[in-house]
């Protein structure tokens, strides 16, 4: 039986449904070991542009789409905010699909009274909105380093190791994309002042991320592509960071060493053979 925690709230992103890149396992894994009263689903669910081009869809995508509509009649609240590559759906905020409700952003309030403004973030990203067609073709390089990573990743699992994105490092390398983040935060901190609240909580760069910044409280889910991570709010309202790879990596090692083989040694203890 599947061990199940609960908490307050889970804020997820960027999981590009309808790419090759997005890691539907992972992310159903995660489902299946958590729950909450509330779910933030905060942009990027599915892949509008991908998938204008080429369509994907294999079941565990559409797996994905079914545990969520399933927690959402068991009586989760699961609010969607649309983000750049699924901004179709803004044409329906405050449409309500299967129990889960669109809107543009949304005030979230943690357990502990803090107020967080809870946006995709594009709007604050200048490539996007002031240069798409670059967005456009920066998404296509991104893909194909995307592609490589699996087969990467395909090679590691053969010789017994475990998921680690190539694409992740890459990005942290590059000096253009550290600032990047930088500039990034720096903006969505401002909005969140502007906005008269305690912190923000965003998606978009998959760059998962949980610090202070100028007195705002900056919080980003990551993604589920590269990093593999969400956000948990406890019902005491503190927020925590799950990279949900790690997790899967530590509960395969706990699991192997459970069935190692047991010697009894010459006092006549148990130990591992």
């Amino acid at each position: 039986m599947i061990e199940t925690k609960h908490h307050k709230t889970i804020f997820i992103s960027d999981v590009h449904l309808g790419t090759r890149g997005c890691q539907a396992e992972m992310l159903l894994d995660f489902l299946r070991h958590n729950d909450a009263d509330k779910i933030y689903l905060v942009g990027d669910i599915f892949d509008g542009w991908r998938m204008k081009k080429a369509f994907y869809w294999p079941q565990t995508h559409n797996d994905v789409v079914q545990k969520l509509l399933r927690k959402a009649r068991k009586g989760t609240e699961i609010i969607y905010i649309p983000g750049n590559h699924d901004e179709m759906l803004r044409g329906f905020l405050g449409t309500h699909f299967g129990g889960i409700e669109v809107r543009d952003r949304d005030i979230h309030i943690s357990a502990d009274g803090m107020k967080y403004l809870v946006i995709h973030g594009d709007q604050f990203d200048m490539v996007v909105m002031g240069a798409k067609w670059l967005a456009h073709a920066g998404d296509w390089a991104y893909d194909f380093l995307l592609w490589f990573n699996g087969w990467f990743n395909r090679v590691r699992r053969l010789w017994g190791g475990q998921y680690w994105s190539l694409s992740k490092w890459a990005k942290l390398k590059v000096k253009q994309a550290v600032n990047f983040i930088g500039d990034f935060e720096e903006a969505l901190a401002t909005e969140a002042k502007k906005t008269r609240v305690d912190g923000v909580i965003c998606g978009h760069i998959h760059h998962a991320a949980l610090h202070d910044l100028n007195g705002i409280r900056y919080v980003n889910t990551g993604d589920w592509v590269e990093s593999c991570t969400a956000i948990l709010e406890d019902e005491s309202g503190k927020f925590h960071l799950v990279d949900w790879a790690e997790e899967m990596r530590l509960r395969n090692l706990k699991l192997l060493a459970a069935s190692a083989p047991q010697s009894t040694n010459t006092n006549g203890k148990q130990s591992a053979a």
